[in-house]
C-alpha cells in the first residue's frame, strides 16, 4: 500500500504542496459540514416542536377539565384542530384523528402515560412510510387531568435539511477546485525565483561566472537560499582555484628536475660514455627523480593542510646543493656569506663549526629558497649575494641581487600568485615562484618578504625557526 501510495504521489513540488493544501481544506470542510447541517437538523427539530406545541395549546383551550369528566367542546375549526390530536383522560383515549396509523396511536399512548411535556419521534409504514414527530402537553385543573399529543409530517423539514446539506456538498466541491487551482498558482509563482535559478545554472556555468543568485530581491527564504548557494559557489571557487594553484605550482617546480633529466640524457646520447660517466648520469637521474617526489610530497601536503615532515637542515651545505644544480647565467656569480666571488659550480667553502640549522626538512628548506634564487639570477645583471645568520628567533637568510629591482607600483602584488611586473620582460616564469616560497615558509612558522628599502637591486629576506 505504502508503495503503490508513493507512486501516486505527485513528483513536483508544486503538486505536492496544491495535494497537501487540497487535504488540509478537504478535512476542514467536513468537519465544518457535518457541524453546520448538525446544527441545521437540530435547528428545523426545535421549530417542528414549537409548531406541534403551539398547536396543543390550541387544541387544550377545546379542552374542559373542570367539571367531574373531561369534555370536549366543538368548536366551527374542530376538524383542522382534530388533525393529528390524540386527546387522553388519563390513559383512556377521547378523541384520535381519523384512520390513524398503529404505530402513531402506540407512541401517543406511551406520551400520555408518561404526563409530561414529552416529544419523540415514530416512523410509519404502509403506503405512505415517513418519520412523524409528536409532542404531548398535560392539562391540569380539575380532578381529572387529560393530555393532548399532536403530530407533525417531517418530511418538509427533512428536504429543507437535505437541500442545504447538497448545497454545502457542492459549494465544498467548488471550494476544493478553487482552493487546489489557486494554491498551484501562487504556489508555481513562490517558486518562479527557484526556477529562474535553476535556469540560469543550467544555461551558464554556474562556478566560473561571477553572477551571484542572491542579488535579485526574493523572499526571506529564498534569499537564504541564494546566499546559501553563493556561499557554497565561493567555496568551490576557492577550491578550484587552489587546485589551479597547485597545478601551476608543480609544473613550475617540476620543469628544473625534468630539464636536468633531459639533459643529461641527451648529453648521454650524444656519444659513447665510459661506465663511471653512465653511473654519473643514472646519479644525476636518481637525484632529480628524487627531487620530484620531495616536491610533489611537499606541496601535496601543503596543499592538504597537513604539516611538513618534522627536521632540522643545516643552511648552508643545503644552499651549496642548491646553487650547483642551479642554471647559473656565465654572466652572474654568487657569492654565499662572505661574499667572495666564485662561480656556481665552485661554492665557498664555510666552516661548518658555524653553521645555523634551521628547524624544516632539507627538501622544504630548497622548496622555499630555490624560488628567490632562481628569480635572482633571471634578473641580476652581475652578481646574486646570499647571506646566512642567526637570529634571536631562528634563522635568516638573505638573497640580493644587483638587477633592476621589483618597481615600486607593483611591491604590493609581488606575492600574488600568477603577477608579474612586466610579463613582456623576455624572461620566463608563471608568476608562481615567491608566493610558493611565501606559502610553504609561513606553513613552517616562518615568513618570506621583500625588503622595499634596499637599492640598487632587489633583496629578499627568508626567516625560519630554529633548529
Amino acid at each position: 500500500m505504502t508503495a503503490v501510495l508513493a507512486r501516486l504521489a505527485p513528483r513536483t513540488l508544486r503538486g505536492r504542496l496544491s495535494l497537501v493544501a487540497l487535504t488540509t481544506a478537504a478535512l476542514l470542510m467536513t468537519f465544518l459540514t457535518v457541524a453546520f447541517n448538525t446544527v441545521v437538523r437540530h435547528h428545523l427539530q426545535r421549530q417542528a416542536d414549537d409548531e406541534l406545541r403551539t398547536r396543543a395549546a390550541a387544541v387544550a383551550t377545546t379542552v374542559d377539565t373542570s367539571g367531574p369528566t373531561v369534555r370536549v367542546r366543538e368548536s366551527p375549526d374542530d376538524g383542522l384542530l382534530d388533525t393529528n390530536v390524540w386527546i387522553y383522560t388519563g390513559t383512556r383515549l377521547l378523541e384520535q384523528p381519523p384512520s390513524p396509523a398503529v404505530s402513531l396511536t402506540h407512541a401517543a399512548e406511551q406520551l400520555a402515560a408518561r404526563g409530561g411535556r414529552d416529544c419523540t419521534t415514530a416512523t410509519t409504514t404502509g403506503h405512505a412510510p415517513g418519520r412523524i414527530r409528536l409532542c404531548a402537553r398535560p392539562l391540569r385543573g380539575g380532578d381529572h387531568p387529560a393530555t393532548v399529543v399532536t403530530a407533525l409530517d417531517l418530511a418538509p423539514y427533512r428536504g429543507s435539511a437535505d437541500t442545504l446539506l447538497l448545497g454545502s456538498l457542492a459549494l465544498d466541491v467548488a471550494m476544493l477546485g478553487c482552493t487546489y487551482v489557486l494554491t498551484r498558482l501562487a504556489v508555481g509563482r513562490a517558486l518562479r525565483p527557484v526556477r529562474t535559478m535553476t535556469d540560469q545554472a543550467t544555461q551558464r556555468n554556474a562556478v566560473t561566472s561571477e553572477e551571484r543568485f542572491g542579488t535579485a530581491r526574493h523572499p526571506v527564504e529564498l534569499a537564504r537560499l541564494g546566499t546559501s548557494l553563493d556561499t557554497l559557489l565561493d567555496r568551490i571557487r576557492t577550491l578550484l582555484r587552489h587546485e589551479r594553484q597547485l597545478t601551476g605550482e608543480l609544473s613550475h617546480e617540476l620543469r628544473t628536475p625534468l630539464s636536468r633529466i633531459v639533459a643529461e640524457l641527451d648529453w648521454w646520447r650524444a656519444r659513447p660514455r665510459s661506465t663511471a660517466e653512465t653511473r654519473a648520469t643514472h646519479q644525476v637521474i636518481a637525484d632529480a627523480t628524487r627531487s620530484m617526489r620531495t616536491i610533489c610530497d611537499t606541496l601535496l601536503d601543503d596543499a592538504r593542510g597537513g604539516t611538513h615532515t618534522t627536521g632540522t637542515a643545516k643552511v648552508r651545505p643545503v644552499l651549496r646543493r642548491l646553487v650547483e644544480h642551479l642554471d647559473v647565467p656565465d654572466h652572474v656569480t654568487i657569492s654565499l656569506d662572505d661574499q667572495q666571488a666564485h662561480h656556481a659550480h665552485q661554492p665557498h667553502q664555510a666552516n661548518p663549526a658555524a653553521c645555523p640549522e634551521a628547524g624544516v626538512p632539507p627538501a622544504l628548506l630548497e622548496r622555499i629558497v630555490g624560488p628567490l634564487l632562481a628569480n635572482a639570477l633571471r634578473y641580476a645583471r652581475s652578481s646574486v649575494v646570499v647571506r646566512t645568520a642567526r637570529e634571536s628567533g631562528g634563522v635568516r637568510v638573505d638573497i640580493t641581487d644587483d638587477g633592476p629591482g621589483v618597481p615600486r607600483p607593483f611591491i604590493d602584488q609581488l606575492f600574488q600568485p600568477g603577477r608579474r611586473a612586466d610579463p613582456g620582460d623576455g624572461h620566463g616564469g608563471a608568476g608562481l615562484g615567491l608566493p610558493l616560497a611565501r606559502r610553504l615558509a609561513r606553513s613552517a612558522g616562518g615568513e618570506v618578504s621583500y625588503d622595499s628599502g634596499h637599492a640598487p637591486g632587489a633583496r629578499f629576506m627568508v626567516r625560519l625557526p630554529p633548529g
